[in-house]
C-alpha cells in the first residue's frame, strides 16, 4: 500500500530526507520514530503528495505521489499535531464543509459523521461548537475528518502530542480501532509506549533515513540480544544448568539466563529441574522496553 524507494528531499543546502526506503503492506500500522529534525514529518508530507520529492519515488495505493498526486490525496487521510479546526463551526458543520470538498453529499456526510462521533465515544457532540471541545475531542474530530471519505491509507503525524493523559488515551483507542479495521497507517510519534502498544512494525529514522526497522520483538533481539529470563528455585543450582542454557548470572537461588527460543528452552529446562528434584518457584521474562532499543539506535 505504501512504497518508497530512495526517497529524498532537499531544501536549498539542507537535506531533510535521504535515500529512504519503505514498504508498508495493506492493513499494517507502522510507527515512525526518531529525534526532532530526523525527517519524519517531511517523509509523511511526501507520501501525502504535499511535498514533491527531490529524488527517489514513492507510491501510495498504487499511485505515484508526483505523477498521480490527485489520486494519492484522494486515497489518504491525514492528521497532524495541529488539525486546523474552524472553532466557530459545530462538529457537523465542519465535517459538512470538508465532505463537500471530498465530493460527498451532505446526507452522506451527516450519516458517516454521526456514526463516527458515536464510534469515538462522542454521541451527540457533533452539534456543539468545536471551540467548546477538549483537546482530545478536537483531535478526534480531526481524525474523523481524515476518515470521512473512507481512505485506504492514514498518515498520522504526532496525533497525541501535548495532550493530557486522558485525551491521549481517547485518541490512541480511536487509532487502535482504525488498525482493527485493517487500514494501512503510518504513525509518527515521540511516545515510545504508544508506538509499542499500537504498531505492527517500527521504523527508526535518523538524519533523514531509516536506520532500523522491524517488529518490536525483532528490534529487541537484534539490538539488545536474546530475551533475558529470571528463574527462581527452591535451592541453589550447584551447576545443574551447565550446557542447557546461557547463564548470565546467579544470585543465590535466582538464575538469569538468555535464550533465543524460550518456547523450546523453557519446557526442557523445567523438565530437567523436576527430574533432579529441584522446585521452580517462578520463571519470568525480564521486560525490555522499546526505549532501550531507541536510545541505543540514536546513540549509535
Amino acid at each position: 500500500m505504501i512504497e518508497a524507494v530512495g526517497l529524498g528531499k532537499e531544501f536549498e543546502r539542507f537535506t531533510a530526507v535521504s535515500d529512504l526506503n519503505l514498504n508498508v503492506p495493506a492493513g499494517e500500522l507502522l510507527a515512525l520514530l526518531g529525534p526532532n529534525g530526523a525527517g519524519k514529518t517531511t517523509t509523511v508530507r511526501m507520501l501525502g503528495a504535499i511535498l514533491r520529492p527531490t529524488h527517489g519515488t514513492a507510491r501510495v495505493n498504487g499511485y505515484d505521489v508526483v505523477a498521480q498526486a490527485q489520486q494519492v490525496r484522494h486515497d489518504i487521510g491525514m492528521l497532524t499535531e495541529q488539525p486546523g479546526l474552524y472553532l466557530r463551526m459545530s462538529g457537523l458543520e465542519y465535517l459538512t464543509f470538508f465532505g463537500r470538498l471530498y465530493g460527498l453529499s451532505d446526507a452522506e456526510t451527516r450519516r458517516r459523521g454521526v456514526a463516527m462521533f458515536e464510534r469515538f465515544a462522542m454521541p451527540g457532540e457533533e452539534k456543539r461548537r468545536l471551540g467548546e471541545y477538549s483537546k482530545g475531542m478536537q483531535q478526534k474530530v480531526g481524525l474523523i475528518r481524515a476518515m470521512l471519505h473512507d481512505p485506504a491509507v492514514l498518515l498520522l503525524d504526532e496525533p497525541t502530542s501535548a495532550m493530557d493523559p486522558h485525551s491521549a488515551r481517547l485518541v490512541r483507542d480511536a487509532i487502535r480501532g482504525l488498525r482493527d479495521d485493517k487500514r494501512t497507517i503510518i504513525l509518527c510519534t515521540h511516545n515510545l509506549a504508544e508506538a509499542e502498544a499500537l504498531a505492527d512494525r517500527i521504523a527508526i529514522v535518523k538524519k533523514g533515513t531509516i536506520v532500523a526497522q522491524g517488529t518490536t520483538r525483532e528490534l529487541k533481539a537484534a539490538l539488545l540480544g536474546d530475551p533475558l529470563l529470571k528463574l527462581q528455585l527452591d535451592r541453589p543450582l550447584n551447576g545443574l544448568l551447565e550446557g542447557l542454557v546461557q547463564v548470565e548470572r546467579v544470585e543465590g537461588n535466582v538464575v538469569y539466563y538468555r535464550t533465543a527460543v524460550p518456547e523450546t528452552t523453557n519446557p526442557r529446562l523445567i523438565r530437567h529441574l523436576t527430574e533432579q528434584g529441584v522446585g521452580v518457584i517462578s520463571l519470568v521474562e525480564i521486560e525490555r522496553s522499546l526505549e532501550e532499543v531507541y536510545l541505543q539506535v540514536v546513540a549509535e
